[in-house]
Order: C-alpha cells, then sequence, then structure tokens
C-alpha cells in the first residue's frame, strides 16, 4: 500500500505545458538577436571608424610625402639663387628650408612608425638626405666665403650627383606604397560595411520571425487556456514581457536614431569637402582655357592697335575698351585660381599687429563713418607665414562682406590671436602653431542652408551687380593654399564671425625676402630663329603673329612630338618657346628629349595655369611667362630668356640646366 501511494503521489506531479516552454525559448531567441544586432552594430561602427581612421593616415602619409619633396626641391631652388646672386639672406632661407626638409622627415617618421615597410625607407632617406645636405652645403660654404667659382662647381656637381634621383625614387616608393595601401584599406571598409549591412538584415528578418512565432504561440495559449484565472495571470505576465520588450526596443531605437543622425552629420561633412575639391578642379580647369582664350584676344588687340592708321581714334577708343575688358576677364581668372588653390603665392613673415595697424585707415575709407572698427591683438611675437598682398585682400574682402551685412551700420571687430592645435580629426590643419585673425560683424547672420553654400564660388545672397560672390571663395582657396584653414560661425540675427587660421612663421619676427636679386641680363636687339610649340590652333596664330610683328622669325609647332623633326631641318635656332600642358607631351618633357639637339638654344615656357609659374624645378631655372601677355611682356621674356641662357653656358659651350 505504501508503495502503491507514493506510485500515485508521482503521477500525480504536474507536467511542465509546452507552450510555455516554448515561450520562453523563444523569448530567448528574442533577446539573443537583439543583442546580436546591437553588437553587430557597434562592431560595424568600430570597423568603419578603423576604417576611415587608416584611409585619413594613408591620405596624410602621401600629402607628407609630396610635401617634403616640394620643400627640398624649393630649397634646391633658393640655394641657386644664392650661389647666383652671394646675398647672406637668401643663404639664411636656403638653411631654413632645408632645416624644414628634415623635420618633415621626422615628421613622416613619426606618422609611419607602425610601418615596417615605411620605417625602412625613412632610414634610406634620412641617409640620403644628409648626403644630399653635404653636397649642397660645400655650395653654400663656398658662396659665404665670395668662392663663387667654387661654389658654381660644387652646385653643379651637386645637381648632378646620383643622390638627387635616389631621393626622387624613395618619396616615390613611399607614395606609391602608401597609395596601394590606401586601396586596399578603401576595399576592406567597403566589404566590412556590406558584410555589416547584410547580417543586420538577416538577423532583423529573423527578429520578425521570432515575433511572428510568439504572436502565434500567444494566441494558442488564450484559446488553450481552460481556467479563467490562470488565463488572467498568463495576460499580465504577457503584458509586463511585452512592456519590458518594448522599452527595451526604444531604448535600442533612440541610440540607433543618434547614431544615424552622427553619421549622416559626417557623410555631409564628407560631400561637401569633396565637392569642394571638385569645384576647384573645374574651376582651375575652366580659368586655365580662358587664359588660353585671353591670349588670343589680348594678342589681336595689340596687334590690331599697332596697326591702326592715324586718325582713327575711334577704333583705338575700342579697342582700348576691349583691351580693358580682356584684361579685367584675366584678374576674374586669377582669382578663381586663387579659389582652385593654383595661383602662386609668395609668402613672408608678417606681423598680425603691424598688419591690422596698417590697413586701419583703409578700413575706415572703405567701410564709411557709420562702421565702428573695434580690435583686439593678443598675438604679440607670433608672425603669420602667408603671402601678404592675398592677406590683405582676405581681411579686406571680409570687411566689406561685414559692412554690407550690416547695412552700413554696425560693429566690425577683428581679433587677432595664437592658437596651438594638436591636429583634430575635423580640422584640416595639421598640428602646430597657428594665428587666428577673426573677423565678427553684429549684421543679419545667415541661414543654415546659405551658411553649407558661403564657399562655393559664384554664390552670393547681394542682389545683382553688387557682388560677383568670388571673395569668400578665395579666401577659402587662399587659407587652404597656405597651409590653414577658414571657420565661419554664423546665426540668424546674431551676426557672422569668419575666423581665418594661418601657419606662424618659426623665424620670429624678420621677414623672409623671397625675391632673388638677379644682375642686368642682356636684351635682344636683333631678329631670333624661333620654334614656337603650342597645340591650340588660335594661341598659336597669334603668337607667331606677335613674334613676326617683334621682328622676329618664327617657326610654329602645333605637335610637340614633332618638335624633334623641325628642330632638325633648321638651319638655325635661337630660342624654343613652349606651352607647358600639351597632349602626349609636356613642355618640359619636350626638351629633356631634344637637349641633346640644344646646344646654345635658350628655352621659354608658357602657361595659362598659374600653379606651374612658381614651380621653377620642374623648368630647370627656365623663365616661364604667363598667358594672357601683351607684346612688351612677351619681349621682355624672350630678352629674359635669352639672358637667362647665356648665364647658364658654360666655357665649353653647354647648358648648365642641361
Amino acid at each position: 500500500m505504501n508503495e502503491g501511494s507514493s506510485f500515485g503521489s508521482l503521477r500525480r506531479w504536474p507536467r511542465p505545458d509546452w507552450r510555455a516552454v516554448l515561450m520562453l525559448l523563444i523569448a530567448l531567441l528574442g533577446v539573443g538577436v537583439l543583442i546580436a544586432l546591437i553588437v553587430n552594430l557597434r562592431l560595424a561602427d568600430a570597423d568603419r571608424d578603423a576604417a576611415l581612421k587608416s584611409q585619413s593616415h594613408s591620405y596624410e602619409v602621401m600629402i607628407l610625402t609630396q610635401a617634403l619633396a616640394g620643400t627640398m626641391a624649393d630649397a634646391e631652388a633658393t640655394l641657386a639663387r644664392y650661389v647666383v646672386s652671394g646675398e647672406r639672406n637668401v643663404g639664411r632661407d636656403y638653411t631654413d628650408k632645408w632645416q624644414r626638409a628634415g623635420g618633415q622627415i621626422e615628421l613622416l617618421a613619426r606618422r609611419t612608425r607602425d610601418n615596417p615597410e615605411q620605417q625602412r625607407f625613412i632610414a634610406e632617406l634620412r641617409a640620403l638626405f644628409a648626403t644630399r645636405g653635404r653636397e649642397l652645403d660645400l655650395a653654400a660654404h663656398n658662396t659665404s666665403f665670395k668662392r663663387n667659382q667654387a661654389a658654381f662647381a660644387y652646385f653643379d656637381e651637386a645637381r648632378r650627383s646620383p643622390t638627387l634621383p635616389a631621393l626622387d625614387r624613395v618619396l616615390r616608393r613611399m607614395f606609391e606604397g602608401e597609395r596601394t595601401r590606401l586601396a586596399q584599406r578603401s576595399a576592406l571598409a567597403e566589404t566590412t560595411a556590406a558584410n555589416a549591412a547584410a547580417e543586420t538584415l538577416n538577423l532583423i528578418l529573423f527578429g520578425i520571425l521570432i515575433v511572428l512565432g510568439a504572436i502565434v504561440l500567444g494566441w494558442l495559449n488564450v484559446n488553450a487556456i481552460r481556467d479563467r484565472a490562470a488565463a488572467d495571470a498568463d495576460a499580465a505576465a504577457q503584458r509586463e514581457r511585452t512592456s519590458e520588450l518594448e522599452a527595451a526596443v526604444a531604448t535600442a531605437t533612440a541610440g540607433l536614431q543618434a547614431e544615424a543622425r552622427e553619421r549622416a552629420a559626417a557623410e555631409a561633412q564628407l560631400r561637401q569637402a569633396q565637392k569642394m575639391e571638385a569645384v576647384g578642379q573645374l574651376t582651375g580647369g575652366i580659368a586655365h582655357d580662358f587664359n588660353n582664350m585671353l591670349a588670343v584676344a589680348l594678342g589681336g588687340i595689340e596687334l590690331a592697335r599697332r596697326h591702326l592708321p592715324d586718325g582713327t581714334e575711334t577704333a583705338a577708343r575700342h579697342l582700348d575698351n576691349a583691351a580693358e575688358g580682356a584684361n579685367r576677364a584675366a584678374a576674374l581668372t586669377r582669382r578663381l585660381l586663387a579659389f582652385a588653390r593654383s595661383e602662386a603665392l609668395a609668402p613672408q613673415a608678417i606681423d598680425p599687429v603691424e598688419l591690422i595697424a596698417g590697413m586701419s585707415a583703409l578700413f575706415e575709407r572703405t567701410l564709411g563713418e557709420g562702421i565702428q572698427v573695434a580690435t583686439a591683438i593678443r598675438a604679440g611675437g607670433w608672425h603669420v607665414w602667408a603671402d601678404r598682398h592675398q592677406l590683405e585682400n582676405a581681411l579686406l574682402n571680409l570687411a566689406v562682406n561685414a559692412r554690407d551685412a550690416m547695412e552700413g551700420r554696425g560693429t566690425l571687430t577683428i581679433v587677432a590671436d595664437h592658437m596651438a592645435l594638436t591636429g583634430e580629426p575635423s580640422s584640416e590643419c595639421a598640428a602646430g602653431n597657428y594665428v587666428s585673425i577673426a573677423v565678427a560683424d553684429s549684421g543679419c547672420g545667415m541661414a543654415p542652408e546659405v551658411l553649407e553654400r558661403v564657399f562655393e564660388p559664384f554664390f552670393t545672397t547681394k542682389p545683382v551687380g553688387k557682388g560677383t560672390g568670388l571673395g569668400l571663395s578665395q579666401i577659402f582657396g587662399f587659407a587652404r593654399q597656405s597651409g590653414g584653414e577658414v571657420r565661419i560661425e554664423s546665426q540668424p540675427g546674431e551676426g557672422t564671425t569668419v575666423t581665418l587660421l594661418l601657419p606662424c612663421h618659426a623665424g620670429g619676427a624678420e621677414a623672409e625676402d623671397e625675391a632673388a636679386q638677379a644682375g642686368p641680363q642682356p636684351g635682344v636687339r636683333h631678329a631670333l630663329d624661333i620654334l614656337l610649340v603650342e597645340d591650340d590652333p588660335r594661341v598659336l596664330a597669334a603668337t607667331i603673329a606677335a613674334l613676326e610683328e617683334l621682328g622676329h622669325r618664327p617657326v610654329s609647332c602645333d605637335d610637340p612630338l614633332s618638335a624633334p623633326r623641325i628642330v632638325a631641318g633648321l638651319p638655325a635656332l635661337d630660342l624654343i618657346i613652349t606651352d607647358v600642358i600639351m597632349p602626349g607631351q609636356t613642355g618640359p618633357e619636350m626638351v629633356g628629349a631634344l637637349r641633346p639637339q640644344l646646344d646654345g638654344v635658350a628655352i621659354l615656357y608658357v602657361t595659362g595655369y598659374a600653379g606651374d609659374a612658381s614651380d621653377h624645378d620642374r623648368f630647370g631655372g627656365h623663365p616661364v611667362l604667363r598667358k594672357p601677355f601683351t607684346l612688351s611682356a612677351l619681349e621682355a621674356a624672350i630678352d629674359d630668356a635669352i639672358g637667362n641662357g647665356i648665364l647658364r653656358a658654360q666655357p665649353d659651350g653647354t647648358d648648365a640646366g642641361a
């Protein structure tokens, strides 16, 4: 009896409800899916941030490599001017630039310390840089002691040294290696993003299936419950679980929405930067083509003016008006090139205190009596390294914009201060010391949609005839080209503050003189045999006419690849005038290929792209004439080229710049 009673009690033990077990399993799966979804999103964000950081690092290394090559080339060009002129301030400028190149190598070493391959290149680069420094120091040392012949000999020997091509080869290998890594990192980032999106979609679909299963199971439970009280208890428990799930979903949704807003803001900033870069490249190309067309127009106008008969004052007046319009168009292309960061700059050390004080009278005359100008200078002892003329134009443009925003009455505040930047990811400026010049007004301010477009060329809110829309875009290009940036803050009804951040000059208060003092060049006073190489038929015809007007004997060539054949067939050749950018072969490449045929022949480069004119190393020291040009400018450039060829000739008749 006892055993039977025990067996009966075991049979009456309540069995677990399979619906409850299944519900618990579904809940666990749902929580697992939610956790997996959150973890997947966080991992995707972490992978994206890591990819963006690695891409930014690759861009920085590539920019530093190009900057180092430019600095060393600039230093060697400065040494060449020092050897020619013998001026000590030019020698100090060479020393500063060479030391700056050394600092850039160390910065490049720090940026690539996580890459063993690049570190090997850095070690090789340091050795070559030291060797190159010793080679150049021989020329500088002899120049400082007025031993000009020895200095010229050492400089010529250094120019032919294998160290220079070895340096270029190492820098090129570093640049190409980093570009390859950038492509790999970009592909990895895209693959990671695609995988994360696919995993997130799968988790969402699985979660939907779990929710559908939970709904079906709940419906079966409701129909299966026989007891009203048990049904009420189950319903209460279900409501509680549902509330908890909704709260968890709401929390996760809020987090996802915040992350989506941050991501959208970052993408908008990236799109704006890419748009400005694309507009800048397009603007530079348009300005280059305009310079070609303006060269034809100005040349034709000047030739027509020279051949006007006496007593044609009306025609001469119309030609003068046309020339004035063409010159104004040329000035407009220079402003476009400044926005595209292609305008050649002449940076020097500038004291912001002296600069702003010197412009006070100009501000008063320009802004009028209704504008009160207040200044606060807290950058004492710090100097800006920038183009003085461009900086003055930038401040004047900002002051005029502020006056228009205040409708002629208000307060304009100019604040100059020192700022030390640590290389923030959101900033275009590298880490270092900067001088900030802020121009603030008490005007109407700008709406967010206007603020996003203020740096675009030809965008303006002023009425027709009141502005070109190039002021802020030119300031934007000038700041970026100078190694700084421009920031703008504005709220409707609260005024606008535009801040220029420009790098400090390490040399202190003394501004560097960039102009090389060359001796008088012998002028051209006889007819020359000239080969003109130009791919644009209109510019070619106009320049041929101008050379004939000057009394020379020009021969035209519309294809640089045909130049060797034409040169071989010429009985005499004194000068080659060539465009820089041409299809098939550039001007410097053509001259390099013709070098064995150019015994004693002078070279003159012509370009409509402003950035080319400042690249002295690229042109081997030969003069460069900017388009558009006048007859007198062409004549002066020919004199300069012939004189430069005479100075470069060696006793045995060879060209020192070959």
